[in-house]
Formats: structure tokens, sequence, C-alpha cells
């Protein structure tokens, strides 16, 4: 013992002359450790999923009662605590998924199980995209003569291959193509010759790894799923059957006989000539604009129309007294034209809703029916990215035509001369706002999100901030129009006309007919992931229904058109 004391003594004279080595073994000793500790974590559990995560609880208490809303500022400065959240919550000890107890019963083997759950996580996904969309190639592009000719959007920061695929399967395209990294063009034809795959060299913005076309390259996907929202026929969206224009030549320019008529005949004439409305009239095809001529607001019985194609057995072709009407996929380019307010606005009119509310979808409309871009009370990079060039300026800058803002305190409200109020049913309104907070804005919240603490406490935090933020609008605001998400949805001609004219605009009719067509834009969540069950439990909409109750008295007391019937259950 008295030996093992002395050599102890000697280590610790002989560190004390040289302190920086002995500095040194001891962070040599603790990194060891730690490499040592990761290593066991990594290998004690393979990585998992979020939509396997084990839901964790989380509810409302019962009987909880109503916040008092006179005390409640959830404005600017409105903090979330149920935004943050931990991987540990979510993927700690307790949790054991399908692959760990295979391990279980298999017995370690290391490396070797690694590589093969890793090789069969690859193989599920390849599965997974081959369901959704095969590639077929790389394709020349031209600026001037397009290889696919439908809707294109750009993302520079965050473009991926799905997002790509996922937005023109939402249109029904046939076909999705990437181009330099950050650039999504859908088309039901390819009109562009097959180049080397080496043309198609360069990576997507977001998504490392995956190639995104090239400098006038296009990486194109034939697409296998197809949202079924709309009726279609391939690409071609359905709109209905329509009595003959009074003037057919000026409502409907082109015009082409065909003994042999089809469906397909007729929209790859219109598109070939690049309109936008495919009219079938039992042996003529029309192509054109919707116009005040044509405007497609009077959609009759499809009985007077049932007459079958000569060259198709189970479709109609109208007849020359009234036409079956198809959309093409060729852009209607009548209102994309946009820009900055030439002078100064003397008036600050504000585009007011709770968030999840549509706010960016009701900007693009805007956009396209006035012109001129909107202004944003924040800075969105995602969305100025993404054609929102009046989201970089400030609020204040008097050049865009109104300004976005989820604000709703006395101070906020008043420094607006007007302002558009846009309300949702807050069922939806709270449901798209978790999805963006947790996905993006077309993006959705993970499955682990939905069962773990983060939606109660979203709920909790979030629904009596769309009381209040009606209620302070209507109580400060100088002059408010309201319009519901759902009335616009329905009705949008007539809508957006109420919103034009008080932001002080004179647009032709055309123009906003132009609209219609272009009114999804590239920021409608897809329909491929809804929730296959009710998130709400009864106490959340107990909850919910008395404030629905609160907003419809305070609209009714003002005059006003209560909430529609749609917020239901009510």
């Amino acid at each position: 013992m008295a030996k093992l004391w002395f050599k102890f003594q000697r280590c610790f004279r002989y560190f004390r002359r040289k302190p920086v080595r002995f500095f040194t073994l001891l962070a040599l000793y603790l990194t060891a450790g730690s490499l040592i500790f990761l290593h066991s974590g990594f290998v004690g559990q393979p990585a998992v999923p979020q939509s396997q995560a084990s839901p964790a609880a989380g509810s409302p208490a019962e009987g909880a009662e109503l916040p008092f809303l006179d005390d409640l500022h959830l404005s600017r400065g409105f903090r979330d605590t149920g935004e943050a959240s931990s991987i540990s919550r979510r993927y700690g000890p307790s949790f054991k998924s399908k692959e760990t107890s295979e391990r279980a019963k298999l017995g370690d083997y290391g490396g070797a199980w690694s590589r093969a759950l890793k090789g069969r996580v690859v193989r599920e996904k390849e599965e997974k995209e081959e369901e959704r969309a095969k590639y077929i190639g790389c394709y020349l592009d031209d600026t001037q003569s397009r290889a696919l000719r439908g809707v294109s959007f750009f993302d520079y920061k965050k473009m991926t291959v799905f997002r790509c695929q996922d937005n023109c399967a939402e249109r029904g395209y046939l076909y999705a193509g990437l181009e330099f990294g950050a650039e999504c063009y859908c088309g039901h034809k390819i009109q562009a010759a097959n180049v080397s795959e080496t043309e198609c060299d360069m990576d997507c913005k977001g998504e490392r790894g995956s190639v995104c076309g090239g400098v006038n390259r296009l990486s194109v996907y034939r697409l296998q799923l197809a949202q079924e929202s709309a009726r279609r026929y391939g690409s071609a969206v359905f709109r209905g059957c329509f009595r003959r224009p009074n003037n057919l030549s000026l409502a409907l320019p082109v015009t082409a006989a065909m003994p042999n008529m089809s469906v397909d005949k007729c929209v790859d004439l219109c598109t070939e000539k690049e309109y936008p409305l495919a009219a079938l009239a039992g042996t003529a095809c029309h192509c054109g604009f919707p116009t005040t001529r044509f405007p497609l607001h009077d959609r009759e019985d499809e009985q007077l129309c049932a007459q079958k194609c000569s060259a198709e057995e189970f479709e109609s072709c109208g007849t020359p007294s009234y036409f079956i009407v198809y959309q093409t996929q060729v852009q209607d380019n009548r209102c994309m034209d946009r820009r900055f307010l030439p002078a100064k606005s003397k008036k600050l009119i504000a585009l007011a809703s709770f968030p999840g509310a549509g706010n960016t979808w009701a900007r693009h409309l805007i956009e396209l029916a006035t012109g001129f871009y909107t202004g944003s009370y924040y800075f969105d990079g995602s969305l100025y990215n993404k054609g929102f060039k009046g989201e970089r300026d400030h609020w204040r800058s008097g050049r865009t035509i109104c300004i976005k803002t989820h604000e709703s305190g006395q101070k906020e409200i008043e420094a607006f001369d007007a302002a558009i109020l846009l309300i949702r049913n807050p069922y939806k309104a709270l449901m798209a706002e978790f999805n963006r907070k947790y996905g993006g804005h077309i993006g959705f919240a993970a499955h682990a999100h939905w069962k773990g603490k983060e939606w109660p406490e979203f709920v909790r935090n979030y629904a009596p901030w769309w009381a209040t933020h009606t209620l302070d609008w209507l109580k400060f605001g100088k002059t408010v129009l309201v319009v519901h998400f759902e009335d616009l949805k329905q009705d949008l001609f007539t809508q957006l006309g109420r919103m034009v004219s008080l932001l002080g605009v004179v647009v032709r009719e055309d123009r906003l007919l132009c609209v219609e067509s272009q009114k999804d834009g590239n920021f409608k969540r897809s329909g491929l992931r809804k929730l296959e069950y009710d998130p709400y439990t009864s106490e959340m909409r107990r909850t919910i229904n008395a404030y629905i109750r609160m907003v419809d008295t305070a609209l009714r007391s003002r005059n006003l058109t209560g909430v529609p019937d749609a917020y239901s259950p009510r």
C-alpha cells in the first residue's frame, strides 16, 4: 500500500511540474469516453422515422374553462409553448421500434445488421418513389420553346424532386421536370429531344444527392399518382356543360372541324395553339380564353351536352348548342404581370388574418388581380424566393398594394387606414397553421407531432387567439372589409371583386376571369397526405365551439354576415 502511495505522489509531482501534459491526457481520456458512449447509443437503437414515433399522451383537461379573452394579448410577441420539442422526448429509451424487436430476436450483429437495415430502408424508399413517379430521362429545354408547357415554379432554396412531382400531380399533369437545381416545370406532353444523362448534372437546392436537371436540361418524371379533387380527362380539368356563346368567333377564336371527335384530340389542339380552354361541340372543337363573352359562370345540366364522341364510346363531346368545356394545362398569362406601385400609396391597407386562414393564397389572388405586389409586416425569405417580391420591402414603404399581418393589438391595428379581414373556420385554420409550423408553407406536420404533446399545447394556445384576432380588428379597425375564406373559395369572382374595390384598383373582368383559372397558384397544400383521423378531442371542440359563437355574435352585432354554416360542428 505504501509503495502504491509513493507511486501516486511521484505522478502527482510530475504532472504538477508539467500541467500541459496533464490536461492533454485528461482531454484525451474524456474524448475517448464520449466516443464510446455515442457508439453504444447508435448501435443500441436504429434510426426511427418520425411517422413511427410513440404517441405521447396529452390533451386539455376535462372541464377546463374558457380563458378570459379580454386579458389575452396574442399578437406579434405571442409565445408558442408547444413549438419547442426535444428529440429525447420522441425517441427516448422507452421507445422500441419494429427493427429493435427483430434485432433482439436475432442477436446483435453490429455492422452487418446496420448495413442490412440501411439497405432495406433504401429499397423501401426507392419502391415508394417508383409508385409515385417513374424517371424517364434527361431532356433538352429552351427558354423560347419549353419542353413542358404547363405551369412552372421556382424555389432557389428548397426545391426537391418530391415537391416538384407533388405540385404537378396536384394539377393533373402527366409529367414533372426539374431544371437548374431549382426550377420545376409541368406538362402533359414532352416537346423536346432526349439527351445524355450526363448533361443533367445539378443537385437539387433542397436535396443534395438528388439530380434536378442542369443548364437548359430537364430531369423528367412520368407521374403515376394524380389528384382526384376535380374531374379530369388525362391532364385536362373538366369545367362543365355551357350554352353556346352569342358571338362564337369572338368568344372562342380558334375553331376546327373534327369528324372523329374525341376529348384528347380537342384538348391537344387547344394546347398546341396555347389556349387554356377546349370546348367540344359535337364535331367541332373551339379554343379560347375565359372572357366576359364566355365566363364559365352559368353551368347547364350535363344531359344537354350528353352526345357521345364519335371516336370515344364513354365520353360526351357536346352539341352545336351546348359545349363540353375542359381546361387545358396551358397557363393563362393575361394576369401574370406584377410590379410595385408607380407612386407611393397614401393609405396603408392591411390584409389581416389569423395564421392558417389563407393569407398567402389571398395575396396570390390579389397580386394576379391587380398586377401589384403585396407586402408583409414580417419578412419570410421562403415566400420571397417563391415570387412575393414585396416581402423584402418595409411594410410602411408605400410601394405595395396591401400588407399581410397577423397582428391583433390595438396599437398595431390602428397603424393601418383600412383592412381586409380574412376569417376561416378555426378547425381548418388551426390544422393549416400547425402543418405550416412543422412542415413549411405547403408541407405537413409529422405523425409524431399530431400524436405528441405539440398538438394539444398548440390548440390550447392558439384557439383563443383565433377569436381575439377577429374581435380586436372589429373593435379597433378603421375601415374593415370582412371576407370569409370559405366564401372566397366558393365565389372567387364576386369576393375578389369586393377586395379589389377596397384596394382602390380598377380591374377588368377579363383579368378576374384569368385569376379564376390560375387560382391555386403554387401555395396550395397537397391533398395526398390528409390525416386519416380527427385530431380534435371533445374538450377541444367544446372550447372552439364557444369561440365560434362568440365571433358570430360580434359579427352580427355590427350588421355583418355571421360565420358560415360550414363552421361545424356548431
